[in-house]
């Protein structure tokens, strides 16, 4: 028989394991295009503190002391034992080498041993929406689910998947890029190279264009948009437009409800590939609430292969808003203290 080899370290959380609580607090960073936030977590997911810093640049040694940093601020009050990192972009199966990251110029990077010989701590390293997730399923909206795919709704889509305890990051780590599936041939293209990309229907992005579309026709649909940005409509993004849906503008909510209706195609063909119990949608997006998830069930709903013959997956909301990158980065890093062993010289546990 064949068996599933699983990468050297592949997080997996065992409930009743009392290690755990007795490692103490965690720092989580993420890491963004413009913010780095951290945060001391403790090992129920609380934020016990939080600090923050503006990306320097895109240089590895820039990011790298910002990082030290704040490692040092949140650590002035707190004994913590290790340091978690999220961030855009493929981190290889052992958390020690960023192969790419798209906002910095991070190539086959080994940030983990940098890190740690400048820490004097131990470090891990994960991908922002895979850090997600783990913290939407530890403390979150996804909590006890046996098999999770979080979303995340930002300028484009990321994804990852929790299955049975287990962050399931596929053969070579780089599991969960949904929002790469090719949804219409031939269609918009993405900035990944190909045409048609679901992030280019179901997001952020895709939100704000649509609305410029609208408003540079002068519709007349589109006349309390443009007075949202002073006549202009290169201005309006897909926050603005979400701003003025909740506010009650007819035209930004019907545009919410066509990226509501893409949103859960997409979310039809992960249940025909992964059947989940649950779906999680997080993400700058997701403010818009009901008036994005109500359509998105819908279409899922008229689009489910087997639709009537078998039990949907649930659609609900993430809970921990944009802290959860750094609470899932910090929980990791906790968890992976047990599979290295005895800390390293220019390290400390």
């Amino acid at each position: 028989m064949c068996r599933v080899r699983r990468p050297r370290f592949a997080p997996t959380f065992r409930p009743h394991d009392s290690r755990l609580g007795r490692r103490g607090l965690a720092i989580g960073i993420d890491i963004g295009g413009t913010k780095v936030a951290a945060g001391v977590v403790d090992a129920q997911g609380n934020v016990l503190q939080r600090a923050r810093r503006a990306t320097p640049g895109t240089q590895p040694r820039e990011v790298e002391h910002v990082i030290a940093e704040l490692v040092a601020e949140l650590s002035e009050d707190h004994r913590v034992s290790s340091v978690g990192i999220g961030a855009a972009g493929w981190m290889d199966l052992d958390g020690a080498t960023v192969l790419f990251s798209p906002h910095l110029a991070w190539r086959n990077e080994p940030l983990r041993d940098n890190l740690e010989k400048l820490l004097r701590r131990r470090v891990y390293l994960s991908n922002d929406a895979d850090a997600a997730a783990w913290a939407e399923w530890r403390f979150g909206a996804g909590r006890r689910e046996s098999r999770l795919v979080c979303i995340t709704l930002g300028t484009g889509i990321g994804g990852a998947m929790v299955v049975s305890g287990h962050l399931e990051r596929g053969r070579y780590g780089v599991a969960g890029e949904f929002g790469h599936q090719v949804i219409v041939p031939g269609g918009h293209r993405c900035e990944c190279g190909n045409r048609g990309c679901w992030e280019q229907y179901a997001s952020g992005n895709a939100l704000g264009r649509e609305a410029r579309e609208l408003a540079r026709a002068n519709s007349p649909v589109a006349q309390e948009l443009l007075r949202a940005v002073g006549g202009d409509p290169e201005r309006i993004t897909g926050a603005i437009v979400t701003e003025l849906a909740r506010a009650g503008d007819a035209a930004s909510r019907e545009l919410l409800e066509d990226v509501g209706e893409w949103l859960g195609l997409g979310l039809a063909n992960l249940a025909a590939a992964l059947d989940p119990g649950t779906f999680v949608i997080g993400g700058g997006l997701c403010d818009a609430g009901e008036l994005l998830l109500a359509p998105a069930r819908r279409s899922f709903a008229r689009n489910l292969t087997g639709r009537g013959f078998r039990p949907p997956a649930r659609i609900v909301r993430a809970a921990l808003g944009p802290e959860a990158g750094l609470i899932g980065a910090a929980d990791l890093s906790r968890v992976h203290l047990r599979s290295r062993g005895p800390a390293r010289d220019g390290a400390m546990g």
